[in-house]
């Protein structure tokens, strides 16, 4: 009976503990009126939820994938941005998967900032990175704005943000959710809801639906928002989708708030397409959101740095250049960033026209 007793004590200990853990997480959770996208308790996308999501789809996948192999590592060059660029020029320089520094008008906004080794709760275990950041943390000039999609690991990385607050106390938007966890680590962010517009250092900042999810545990999903941004600016407006499944009302309607000079899409993670296709556009969807939203050009984004799912390592930049053909658009209009890419407009504009 002692033995008996003390496996019961055990069960039930580490019963209160998993309840603890989850009381403590949710204190972060989103609490607010109901709206067509919030139930009260959890958020929703306006097409319903996923045909194969949570623990079930989550076990198939990993039973009957098949992984291409990435290399342990590839090396990058990084790039040493100026502290500023004035006017309506503007420099995109990828850093790396989501994390964008977008240079115009006077202002650095960067987007979905990570400079961690690891997409994961703890930096001793999950997906390290494979190709280094395109600017060194060192070099990041100073940040004025800094866009925050939603709370993925490879998109919300807490290290980082302390760092960018604690050195240049940055604008941070982000989707309603968000700043309960942040404010727990010392870093103020606005909240905004889809369809909500911001005026943020002089620029008129829209936070716009996308269709995806979030997580930080797996028992917390859809707790907080996601969403994209369109940053307008007076020679055309920045557009940063964030994570998303192609949704084509999704992406037509970005139009509404003026012409998009600049988008910011992804390319990557997207296989297997039975399992991902709802959450994470591969390139044939991208190249369709970029003729929904009437982009000018863009940079391919989420992909090359982290393994998270099954394709292999270049393959969305091959597969980018094969949609691109197929609906004859001019590659330089739209091409997959690697780490310390610099895109230059109106530059690349004019040498696509050529």
């Amino acid at each position: 009976m002692t033995g008996l007793a003390v496996l019961l004590g055990v069960i039930v200990a580490c019963w209160l503990g998993w309840r603890a853990f989850q009381l403590f997480i949710a204190r972060d959770w989103y609490h607010g009126p109901v709206s067509d996208h919030f139930d009260g308790r959890r958020f929703t996308n306006p097409a319903g939820p996923a045909p194969h999501h949570g623990s079930r789809a989550m076990f198939k996948w990993k039973a009957t994938s098949t992984p291409a192999v990435w290399p342990k590592s590839i090396p990058v060059t990084p790039v040493r941005p100026a502290p500023r660029v004035e006017g309506d020029a503007l420099v995109a320089t990828m850093v790396g998967h989501a994390t964008v520094l977008v240079q115009t008008q006077g202002l650095n906004i960067l987007t979905d900032p990570v400079w961690s080794q690891r997409t994961s709760p703890f930096q001793w275990v999950g997906p390290k990175r494979v190709r280094a950041p395109g600017i060194a943390f060192e070099d990041l000039p100073k940040i004025d704005i800094v866009l925050l999609s939603h709370n993925h690991y490879d998109h919300l990385d807490l290290a980082t943000l302390k760092r960018l607050w604690a050195r240049d106390r940055p604008a941070i938007i982000t989707p309603l959710g968000n700043a309960g966890l942040l404010a727990r680590h010392g870093v103020a962010v606005t909240e905004t809801d889809w369809g909500d517009g911001l005026d943020v250092a002089g620029l008129r900042i829209h936070c716009d639906r996308v269709q995806h999810w979030s997580s930080r545990w797996g028992f917390d999903g859809f707790r907080a928002l996601w969403s994209g941004f369109t940053v307008e600016l007076p020679a055309g407006n920045l557009f940063f989708a964030g994570d998303c499944g192609y949704r084509s009302v999704d992406f037509t309607a970005i139009g509404r708030h003026g012409r998009v000079r600049l988008a910011l899409l992804p390319v990557g993670a997207y296989a297997p397409r039975w399992f991902m296709a709802y959450h994470h556009m591969n390139p044939d969807d991208a190249v369709q959101a970029f003729a929904d939203i009437g982009a000018e050009c863009a940079m391919g984004i989420h992909w090359g740095v982290w393994q998270l799912t099954d394709e292999a390592i270049n393959a969305p930049r091959e597969a980018l250049d094969v949609a691109l053909d197929a609906a004859g658009v001019a590659r330089a209009r739209f091409r997959a960033g690697v780490p310390g890419d610099v895109l230059l407009l109106p530059e690349v504009l004019a040498a696509a026209a050529e």
